[in-house]
């Protein structure tokens, strides 16, 4: 049992034993291992997006730490991706990593905690300040660093002098403070070799002199990268990973009504972006607020009005309360009875007694917000990190209460603009609605999903499909936490559960809906990848039926022109380059990739804003003509660097593909760990184990068949990493050291002695391996007897016999043999090197008879 326990941990297919219900893919556990068995581990990892960059790291970090090689590891993440890390190593791998930072679990205001905690995960942004970094060296060196996102660890050519920022700074500081390191980013080269070539430098400095030599010499790449494509990756069978995908543009648009509202919307936007500009460097907070105002604009009209008419509401009780201030007792009243009509109308709230006691309530409320209401300042240094998509309810807040930021006459101009809000049902609402009859038409049972960024359009998406068709039923993910993702996610799995979900920007992450095949984009956020982002909630592995992706699009609004352009640009590209499909869709791959390069180019905020001033869009069709030529360029740049990589091939996933024999010794050592406690294993059909406690009663359940695990709530996956095995790991590797040891007879006459060990083996290099080598000698002779190696785990199975081997010969063979054969035999294997060394622990001892 000792043996197994340091042993299990280190089979070749423990990345495939791990209990994380999820679906391991062939890709992810070659990955896995190559990173695993790899020495050094410094690597950047390039697969394209949607393949698993997360769950590879996770399965890296867990098979080294079932392995015993890390106990210390920092997760460098952008900082709107540090709760996503969090909430998947921890919930879904167990590995116990703590958040970094003002909003995490811990900071670093009254110790180092880079010292005294060991797996953390911070914000790239937070770590970076030089006292941050001072900090960090400080402290005991890593077994393993990790930079997501890597292609914004940029080093630039300039002038002859080579211009590193923060984010390098920081990234190579760190490199000579661990012992491994990876880089993921799916898109690592931003068309500028000199800039990838200081990329590999963090990696390997050595590799190549020069970006030229890089270019000659590209195959080398192989040595540090690793890039899937979604054409490589596949199932365990062979057959494609990602089912086709069929994206259709509906484009329509706006009626008089409409227009005539949009029109004066537009104009209020362009005189707050225009204030703004004239006040310089002070009007970045009110350009802030005016942007947040232009994307709830360009989700709905129903949204907008929402979040005018809360503006309206705080804008008076804001004035209510400077009238209090200055003593203007009349004018106090007057506003704050304008804003008490404004409440009853919002809240719907009757005009009795009780109504107007709960008007006052949400009243007295309000007044405290604008007491308290966030300033210019403070505005300001939020929209340095601020993500419009992700922090989308946090936006419509701000719009609503940001009321010390105001344009000139701004209350009468959104009375102004609501009493021309359109009294008919909104086109895009209309055209949705329609298409929503379409489908249910032919399948009535027909599960679809709807993502709108803001929750104005949510609620009013919600509310018109119930009033037209009831009994189909509607379920709203707003956001929270992940389990409130998940809950809302399991209502809309049930077989006659709600037909819809309808999405916020939360829902672009952490759920999986691949069970719907029919995907609505009511809105569309400004960066197109964000619109992968979506689309990949169903266009994802397990998704049996062609994925159907339509996007509603106002094309006489800003926002549809602006996407249009940008689409029919797209076309035009994949049609020269040949990657157009038959109905003219243009290659998943392709637009992936100019996206990607796009979105490190192009800033949608600014290019939206701009084009408010340029209705005809001339200026902003020169800007993504130039972006798109320069995404263009560098994705060939890419093309032909990269072609020499090592793509994924299904033979290097056969020798780990049967993970049976590995499953059948973690059942065989789990069942006689327990019943060393008094505990049972009973067998329940093929893959079920029930653990018994020493009174009999059932204590859990474990599967050892994935797939049933990854399909059924609350079933437990048996592996390495599940914290019954775990605990059993452990216990069994501490037995006391002095009572180890057996003698077996298997008739060959000649005694021999048949020892394992564990082994910390240190390279050249300073890199560590951990290993379990046995060694058989002759207890005469002294030479080694491969043949008993051979059958080690059979011959731990044979029933003991009385020791022929006295005590004083046995230490001296260990002595004279054993453990010089050992030296030589890590030797002869390239576990040491030439100035390596070793440490073993002995971990089992079989005299053999």
């Amino acid at each position: 049992m000792r043996y197994e326990a340091h042993a299990l941990p280190i089979v070749e297919s423990a990345s495939a034993l791990t209990s994380a219900r999820i679906d391991l893919l062939p890709h992810q556990v070659v990955l896995t291992h190559r990173i695993a068995s790899s020495s050094p581990r410094r690597f950047l990892v390039a697969d394209e997006v949607g393949l698993g960059k997360t769950i590879e790291t996770a399965l890296a970090l867990r098979e080294l730490a079932s392995r015993g090689e890390l106990r210390r590891a920092l997760m460098v993440v952008p900082a709107g991706l540090v709760h996503n890390w969090h909430r998947e190593l921890n919930e879904v791998f167990n590995l116990n990593f703590e958040i970094f930072g003002s909003e995490g679990d811990i900071t670093d205001k009254r110790s180092n905690a880079f010292a005294k905690h060991d797996r953390l995960i911070a914000s790239i942004d937070t770590l970076k300040r030089p006292a941050r970094i001072k900090r960090l060296l400080e402290a005991p060196g890593w077994d393993l660093v990790v930079f997501d996102e890597a292609h914004h660890l940029t080093a630039t050519r300039v002038g002859g002098k080579t211009r590193k920022t923060e984010n390098y700074k920081l990234a190579e500081a760190l490199r000579d403070h661990t012992r491994d390191l990876l880089l993921l980013s799916a898109t690592p080269h931003q068309g500028n070799h000199y800039q990838f070539w200081m990329l590999v430098r963090l990696l390997n400095p050595t590799l190549f002199e020069s970006p030229d030599e890089m270019l000659r010499e590209r195959h080398r790449l192989n040595a540090v990268v690793f890039r899937r494509t979604k054409a490589d990756a596949c199932r365990p069978d062979g057959s494609p990973l990602f089912a086709r995908r069929w994206v259709h543009t509906e484009s329509f648009v706006m009626r008089d009504e409409e227009r005539r509202f949009y029109e004066h919307l537009s104009s209020y936007l362009q005189d707050g972006f225009d204030l703004a500009k004239r006040q310089g460097s002070q009007g970045r907070a009110l350009g802030f607020l005016m942007a947040i105002f232009q994307k709830i604009a360009a989700s709905s009209f129903a949204a907008v009005r929402r979040t005018l008419r809360r503006r309206l509401l705080m804008l008076t009780v804001h004035e209510g309360v400077l009238r209090d201030r200055t003593l203007d007792v009349d004018g106090r009243e007057k506003l704050f009875e304008e804003a008490r009509n404004h409440i009853h109308d919002d809240w719907e709230l009757s005009r009795d007694a009780m109504g107007r006691s709960e008007v006052d309530r949400v009243l007295a409320d309000l007044r405290y917000r604008v007491v308290k209401a966030i300033d210019r300042e403070a505005l300001e240094a939020m929209s340095d990190e601020f993500s419009f998509e992700s922090d989308a309810a946090a936006a419509e807040d701000l719009a609503s209460t940001a009321v010390e930021l105001f344009l000139p006459e701004e209350r009468s101009r959104i009375v102004d603009l609501l009493a021309l809000f359109p009294s008919e049902r909104e086109t895009k609402v209309q055209k949705l609605l329609d298409g929503l009859g379409s489908l249910w038409r032919n399948d009535a049972s027909e599960k679809v999903v709807i993502f709108a960024t803001y929750l104005g359009t949510v609620d009013a998406i919600a509310q018109e499909i119930e009033r037209s068709y009831p009994g189909q039923g509607v379920v709203v993910l707003r956001g929270g936490d992940h389990g409130a993702k998940l809950a809302a996610e399991r209502r809309f799995r049930q077989k006659d559960g709600p037909r819809v979900l309808v999405c916020t920007a939360a829902g672009r992450e952490g759920i999986n809906l691949q069970f719907s095949r029919v995907l609505f984009n009511f809105d569309l956020p400004w960066n197109p990848m964000d619109v992968e982002q979506r689309i990949g909630r169903i266009h994802r592995y397990g998704q049996n039926h062609t994925a159907q992706v339509y996007n509603l699009v106002l094309s006489d609004t800003i926002e549809g022109r602006i996407f249009l352009l940008l689409d029919d640009k797209l076309r035009e590209i994949a049609k020269t380059l040949g990657k157009v499909d038959e109905r003219g869709e243009i290659a998943e791959d392709l637009r992936a990739q100019i996206l990607g390069q796009l979105s490190e180019r192009l800033n949608y905020e600014r290019l939206y804003h701009d084009a408010l001033s340029d209705p005809e869009l001339k200026r902003t069709g020169v800007e993504l003509e130039v972006a798109l030529a320069n995404a263009r360029e560098a994705r060939e740049v890419v093309f032909d660097l990269f072609q020499d990589l090592e793509g994924f091939s299904l033979d290097d996933y056969q020798p780990f593909a049967d993970t049976s024999d590995s499953m059948r010794r973690l059942v065989e050592f789990l069942a006689a760990s327990i019943s060393d406690r008094g505990m049972k294993l009973a067998r329940r059909g093929d893959d079920l184990i029930d653990i018994l406690d020493a009174s009999g009663k059932l204590a859990t359940t474990l599967t050892t068949d994935r797939s049933k695990a990854t399909d059924q709530d609350g079933l437990q996956l048996l592996g390495l990493d599940h914290p019954v095995v775990e605990g059993e790991l452990e216990r069994c590797r501490k037995f006391d050291a002095n009572a180890m040891g057996a003698c077996v007879d298997t008739g060959r006459g000649e005694p021999a002695l048949l020892a394992s060990w564990l082994v910390e083996a240190t390279g050249s290099n300073n890199e560590r391996k951990t290993l379990v080598h046995s060694v058989a000698v002759s207890a005469i002779s002294g030479t080694r007897v491969p043949s008993i190696e051979r059958q080690l785990r059979d011959l731990y199975k044979h029933p003991d016999h009385p020791p022929v081997i006295e005590q004083d010969a046995r230490a001296r063979v260990f002595h004279e043999h054993m453990e010089p054969t050992l030296s030589r035999e890590l030797s002869m294997k390239g576990f040491l090197g030439q100035d390596g060394s070793f440490s073993a622990e002995l971990i089992g001892l079989l005299e053999v008879a």
